[in-house]
């Protein structure tokens, strides 16, 4: 037996969940599979930060405007998914002044808020940060839930007449003729589906869908260590204001802080080693900022699996800063109906299913625009209702499994 859809979605992570919520807003018939539980890869393992574009000012302006616009949508429709924390980037004795001024000057150019403080009214507002502060900038990060987020995206997917399916690997896919004719499902479905459209939004596995149609999507996925520490009163995400490095970002929860982080090209993103060095130096690097972390204990920690485009790395060189997104076409390739969204990161998912609606729309003639910016999300005025869709969805990712359910 054979189920027919307009678009079938692989990746039930955030950008997948969004692209099934965007078309499914737009009148598609739309599937969505995931090989796991939904928000367990890359989306349910981040650090769970929502970037006001500060991160990125200097090197990538795009990218910046991207993140910024993306926050305050993302705040304004997600509702519980997002606590509004703001943020701090610190200047420690070691770092570079020029590097602080160039930050702070292209967030004024680009038009994220930001607010200069010396290293006094940093501590006088943060308690126990580093006596090594020379100053600091204030800029409208928050913290979101993950969890949460891929929850209230998939619950309004299935709202509008969209169909998901945990547990459900894609176990091989058939081209006739330069189009994707069949995609054998697993698991939970155990059935072909046959769509006029794929969407591989897979993140890190992005390469290893491409393969089984034919195509080619080069990825670079890199792991990073998060580590979460028993330390309640942190109210600020902070950020040391330095060229991208290891340990250089604190994200608060209410009991908990989550430390990170590290960058390690790994060849396969599921199996991949996880080293002692990288704890050893999360722990130090981010008790530079805020010595209260060295010694609280640890409750757990966990590696990610970063999305990584290669071209993109190969161009920028290095330990990039950027984080852009891309839509690939794969009728270049000679499979017609096959696109694949990469790169990007969380506090751009909406963004990044926008794009990839878009062109499915396109090609299915279908004239109507993307709603999803204007329209709030199932349950974001009620902590409980989403945290009861997170339990229907198997339970939150070690991102926020402090947070859900509380």
């Amino acid at each position: 037996m054979a189920l027919d859809t307009d678009v079938l979605v692989v990746g039930g992570g955030a950008t997948g969940a969004g692209t099934a919520r965007d078309l499914a807003l737009r009148g598609c018939d739309v599937a969505l599979v995931d090989r796991d539980g939904l928000a367990h890869g890359t989306t349910g393992r981040s650090h769970g930060l929502l970037h006001s574009g500060a991160r990125y000012a200097e090197a990538d302006e795009t990218g910046a405007e991207e993140c910024i616009a993306e926050n305050r949508i993302v705040s304004d429709i997600a509702g519980a998914c997002v606590r509004e924390t703001g943020g701090l980037f610190v200047q420690l004795a070691d770092d570079d002044p020029a590097y602080f001024d160039a930050k702070r000057d292209a967030c004024e150019d680009i038009g994220i808020p930001v607010e200069f403080v010396d290293g006094d009214d940093a501590r006088e507002a943060i308690p126990g940060l580093s006596a090594d502060v020379e100053r600091a900038m204030r800029v409208p990060d928050a913290v979101v839930s993950p969890s949460r987020l891929v929850a209230a995206n998939v619950h309004a997917a299935v709202e509008q007449g969209a169909t998901v399916h945990s547990n459900a690997p894609v176990e091989g896919v058939r081209v006739e003729n330069g189009e994707i004719v069949g995609v054998a499902v697993g698991g939970a479905v155990d059935e072909t589906v046959r769509p006029e459209i794929v969407v591989n939004a897979t993140g890190a596995w992005a390469g290893e869908l491409a393969a089984m149609a034919g195509a080619t999507v080069e990825m670079r996925p890199t792991r990073g260590l998060m580590i979460s520490v028993d330390h309640a009163g942190l109210e600020t995400v902070l950020n040391r204001s330095r060229e991208p490095g290891d340990g250089d970002i604190i994200v608060p929860h209410e009991r908990e802080a989550v430390l990170g982080t590290t960058s390690v090209t790994v060849d396969d993103p599921d199996e991949f080693e996880r080293a002692d060095w990288e704890r050893e130096r999360v722990r130090e690097e981010c008790a530079a900022m805020y010595p209260a972390v060295a010694d609280a204990a640890r409750v757990r920690e966990w590696w990610g699996v970063r999305p990584l485009y290669e071209p993109d790395e190969a161009e920028r060189g290095g330990r990039g800063i950027s984080r852009g997104f891309f839509l690939l076409d794969h009728a270049e390739e000679g499979v017609e109906n096959f696109l694949s969204v990469v790169g990007g990161k969380l506090t751009t998912y909406r963004l990044m299913a926008e794009a990839a609606a878009d062109a499915v729309c396109d090609r299915l003639g279908i004239d109507e625009p993307c709603r999803t910016a204007e329209t709030e999300l199932p349950g974001a005025d009620d902590p409980a209702r989403l945290d009861e869709f997170v339990a229907d969805l198997g339970g939150p990712g070690p991102s926020d499994s402090d947070v859900v359910g509380e």
